[in-house]
């Protein structure tokens, strides 16, 4: 019977449930020519020939292309566009086959035969262990199909390559096959067919779909195809930028093209270039490029390169002067064109010299962002591939309450959860005995350990800045209806349901103003906000803005809202707006310092910079001395008077303050309302403190609180705002 065989497009993996697992995806139609069914065991030829499974793409129908991981586009020697030969496998059930790890030296206990049974491979072939099937995600129907997937993992995510197999060529593990692991890493530049370690993958990389497609398109196709741009008549791109928040994946994309390229990659970490020698930095460089250009097709890549390259007017040193003058002419004059490409990271663009950002030198600068909902949920699934998960564990809610976590910050969360694991089997590990199975199949990470997790891990970009979400929930909150009502309708609409928006053309409010009395409950109000909006939350008390130095306290307000728009969906809360923010005059008597934060004020909030997902919210209790450009719509949009509370509203209040305090059977809130007239939110409360200290004066060991001790309370608690408040009218 005639093999037949089809030249496919190769494309990135599926998703991430598929990474590692040795299956490739052809569209319904490719199958159908090939006489494929899910599960049959492929050839596919690029460079080199590996094996592997099988299973149809419905989302790729006539489109001819295979999707395989970062593994399989290795073991088979190509990348995501170029071409490969697939055809039904001449394979054999294999007699014996010798893995061995590439990174480091590993402890192999019990029976390993498990987690490779059903494999398909070769010998040079780079293959992972312990990778979870991930339920949400599982897309392979066909119960004979999933019987290869099964989800053991007696060992843990690591990479192996086959060093021998017998007999020679494709071979599959069965029970009758002998599996040997060994401890000692391999040297696998001298197995056959074996270029380099598969180290970062396109799949290794989430939440940043566009910016790879653009990374790729300036360089790979200059390194693989320079013949088009020297048909188009043009020189292709010479250098990239990224830049973006600390921990977001710059270094790791960068390592991600340059092995998927195949290109020769000279790492350069900026600090390290600087010599303490005349000429020593400069010398550093060039020798670098040269390398580069010996070894073409090449990728330099610079990291951290503002401390090479910082702006020459504002360092005083003669060196790093000379260094960012050689940089420039080192990229300005590449010879061979296209067959060198710089890629440059930092976290501070603006740190840089203007000379080096230029058409020439860096062509494109792309920003490496913050990840969304969905892109987190990437990294999430990229950094639980190999752990034991428990089913109740939901990467997507996950995904939903990371807001403002970068990629590393993901990561950190991911391994306090496994820590937390860890630390609950130490007491069952005693000595140097052998871990138990038992133990083993105990040690799962729950939905609880991301949980506690939480609390351990910040977003970094926020670490300066954030305060914990408080625990407060509107139903802590007594009375104070119409204000909660249209905080909800300000802040949390906004922020939770932003289609709705969009879909009858208006901008949600900018800014809301709480204003009131004092005590009437202003700062409770946005601490509720913050909690129920599931928003990062930055506190800002007004006065901590203020430095003696000119300049710091705009620079400050310019800070507080980078960050938020870094990590944004973000509330920024102002407590006491009015100590920063008070009308500006012509005399002032302050050095002018309160104007020019009311002006950086004025701008960050409806300037020319969009504020996308953040919510400013405000309280005072002086709103007559606040600038009247500040409450204009636009800025502050919301005002939300928060009044003396009523009856009904001094009641629920009550509620809230006694909910845990064990009440005699005479107290009656209703009347405790009806006598406290006059009192705000801060006072009750302090009548409800008040009560418990007279009952216990009275009696240390009491067990409830009587209604005299309320009564006596309100007598001794004045409210605090019985003079003039004509303002608040």
């Amino acid at each position: 019977m005639e093999n037949k065989e089809m030249k496919l497009k190769v494309a990135e993996a599926f998703s991430q449930a598929d990474v590692g697992r040795s299956v490739a995806r052809i569209d319904p139609a490719c199958m159908q020519k090939l006489d494929l069914l899910d599960g049959d065991i492929i050839e596919i030829e690029g460079k080199k020939l590996t094996a592997t499974r099988v299973a149809s793409s419905q989302s790729d129908i006539g489109l001819g292309i295979i999707r395989i991981d970062g593994y399989i586009r290795k073991n088979s020697g190509t990348s995501i566009g170029e071409e490969v030969t697939v055809r039904h496998a001449d394979y054999k059930e294999a007699k014996k086959v010798v893995l061995a790890p590439v990174e480091q030296e590993i402890l192999v206990r019990g029976d390993v035969k498990s987690a490779f049974l059903g494999r398909v491979l070769s010998q040079g072939d780079m293959i992972i262990t312990g990778v979870r099937q991930q339920q949400q995600q599982q897309t392979m129907r066909s119960g004979l199909f999933d019987e290869f997937f099964r989800d053991v993992a007696p060992m843990g995510e690591i990479k192996l390559a086959v060093v021998t197999t017998k007999p020679a060529g494709i071979v599959q593990i069965t029970e009758m096959t002998d599996v040997e692991v060994q401890t000692e890493p391999v040297d696998v530049s001298k197995l056959e067919g074996v270029k380099n370690v598969v180290d970062v993958t396109y799949e290794d990389i989430g939440g940043l779909k566009e910016e790879v497609k653009k990374v790729r398109e300036m360089i790979e196709i200059p390194l693989k195809r320079p013949e088009l741009f020297e048909r188009l008549g043009i020189a292709p791109p010479k250098g990239v930028l990224m830049h973006g928040p600390p921990g977001t994946g710059k270094t790791l994309l960068a390592k991600a093209v340059a092995n998927e390229s195949d290109a020769h990659f000279i790492a350069i970490n900026g600090p390290e270039i600087m010599s303490k020698y005349v000429g020593g930095s400069e010398e550093r460089l060039r020798e670098l490029f040269e390398e580069a250009e010996e070894n073409a097709p090449s990728i330099i890549f610079i990291d951290e390169i503002d401390a090479i390259a910082p702006k020459r007017e504002e360092v005083s040193g003669e060196v790093e002067r000379r260094t960012v003058a050689q940089l420039l002419t080192l990229m300005d004059g590449l010879k061979s064109r296209g067959q060198v490409v710089v890629i440059g990271a930092t976290n501070r663009p603006d740190a840089l010299d203007a000379a080096i950002r230029r058409g020439g030198r860096f062509d494109r600068e792309i920003e490496i962002g913050v990840p969304d909902k969905d892109g987190r949920g990437e990294v999430l699934q990229i950094h639980t591939r190999g752990m034991p998960l428990d089913d109740k564990v939901d990467l997507e809610e996950m995904a939903d309450i990371t807001h403002g976590f970068v990629g590393a910050d993901l990561e950190s969360l991911c391994k306090e959860a496994a820590m937390r694991v860890l630390r609950r089997v130490l007491p069952d590990i005693k000595g140097d005995e052998e871990i138990s199975k038992e133990t083993l199949k105990k040690m799962i990470v729950t939905k609880t350990d991301f949980k506690e997790a939480l609390k351990e891990v910040q977003p970094s970009a926020l670490r300066e800045v954030l305060v914990q979400v408080p625990d407060v929930k509107w139903d802590d909150i007594g009375g104070l209806t119409s204000a909660k009502q249209e905080l909800q309708e300000a802040v949390e609409w906004p922020l939770k349901y932003p289609e709705s928006f969009e879909k009858f053309g208006v901008r949600p409010p900018r800014g809301v103003l709480i204003y009131g009395p004092p005590g009437t409950g202003k700062t409770l109000l946005a601490k509720a906000v913050a909690n129920e909006s599931d928003a990062n939350f930055i506190a800002v008390k007004g006065p901590e803005l203020l430095s003696k130095w000119v300049g710091e306290s705009e620079k400050g307000v310019r800070e507080v809202f980078r960050k938020a728009r870094q990590t944004a969906p973000t509330v920024i809360f102002f407590d006491e707006i009015d100590s920063i923010a008070s009308a500006r005059s012509g005399s002032s008597t302050d050095s002018g310092v309160t104007q020019r934060v009311v002006n950086q004020l004025l701008t960050e909030i409806d300037g020319l910079e969009e504020l996308q997902d953040v919510a400013v919210i405000a309280a005072t209790n002086r709103v007559d001395i606040l600038d009247p450009a500040l409450t204009r719509p636009g800025r502050f949009d919301r005002h939300v008077k928060v009044d003396d509370p009523d009856e009904t509203a001094r009641l629920s209040i009550f509620e809230v303050h006694t909910k845990d305090m064990p009440l005699a059977e005479d107290v009656d809130l209703e009347v405790l309302s009806k006598r406290t007239h006059g009192f705000v939110g801060a006072d009750i409360e302090a009548v409800c403190r008040e009560a418990v200290m007279l009952t216990l004066r009275e009696n240390i060991k009491s067990e409830l609180v009587d209604m005299k001790h309320f009564q006596e309370a309100i007598k001794k608690v004045k409210p605090k705002h019985e003079s003039d408040l004509s303002h608040y009218s």
